[in-house]
């Protein structure tokens, strides 16, 4: 949410997250034997790879790429996020956000977001992990977007939701989304953000990411301890 939006949404929220702007987030080439470790709330260590170097060209597309939303049936979906920190399954609600996850599915086909780093930690009123943005800056989008759906009328998102950040247009969905570790309201203006499923396994390593805070201290910015999307799998049944 780096997409100077999350202060809408997080800037998209006001404080900001969308493309969520603070600074651009730089991440060191790969080294296979290299570790990090972070320690979760219940001080559990977790062991992360060094992550690979952000894409030097990132795919574009055109709005005519925009695949047709799903019918539905299924009404589900599974993903699989496997990052430098272990894997996160996702299930991915498509009988609610038939158009988001369409999207969601063609991206991860295309190998959009391979070696992608997660660029934006917030822990300070909202409480999420924004990634979806192979340049790492935040400011990157896939060359088309869509509308809003699912967004909760209260503006609330239970731990474990998968969101998708957005600009301040509402028609800016794209590629980057968010995943919330710690209950969070966020703003309703302008129709909220798309919830289309939640995670099933590997929130804790959600949680042991946000627990090593930002870089700096800072509530919001760069994770301190860094985190790339190495593939992404849909298992369309």
């Amino acid at each position: 949410m780096r997409r100077r939006s999350l202060p809408v949404l997080l800037s998209l929220l006001a404080l900001p997250l969308a493309g969520c702007g603070s600074g651009n987030a730089t991440f060191p080439g790969a080294q296979d034997t290299a570790t990090v470790s972070a320690t979760g709330a219940d001080g559990a260590a977790l062991a992360c790879e060094e992550p690979p170097a952000a894409p030097a060209d990132v795919r574009s597309f055109t709005q005519d790429d925009l695949p047709q939303a799903l019918t539905g049936d299924p009404a589900t979906l599974t993903a699989t996020l496997a990052t430098t920190c272990g894997d996160i399954v996702l299930e991915l609600d498509a009988a609610a956000a038939p158009q988001t996850v369409a999207s969601f599915a063609f991206l991860a086909e295309e190998g959009y977001w391979d070696d992608s780093p997660c660029h934006r930690l917030t822990t300070s009123g909202i409480y999420v992990l924004q990634c979806g943005d192979p340049s790492g800056t935040g400011r990157g989008n896939p060359g088309y977007g869509y509308g809003i759906e699912n967004a909760p009328e209260a503006g609330v998102y239970p731990a474990g939701t998968l969101a998708m950040a957005r600009t301040a247009d509402p028609e800016s969905n794209g590629g980057q989304f968010f995943v919330v570790y710690e209950e969070t309201q966020l703003p309703t203006d302008g129709g909220g953000y798309s919830v289309f499923g939640r995670v099933t396994e590997g929130l804790d390593i959600v949680e042991a990411i946000a627990a090593a805070g930002a870089e700096g201290g800072a509530p919001d910015g760069p994770p301190a301890q860094p985190v790339s999307i190495l593939s992404v799998e849909v298992d369309e049944g």
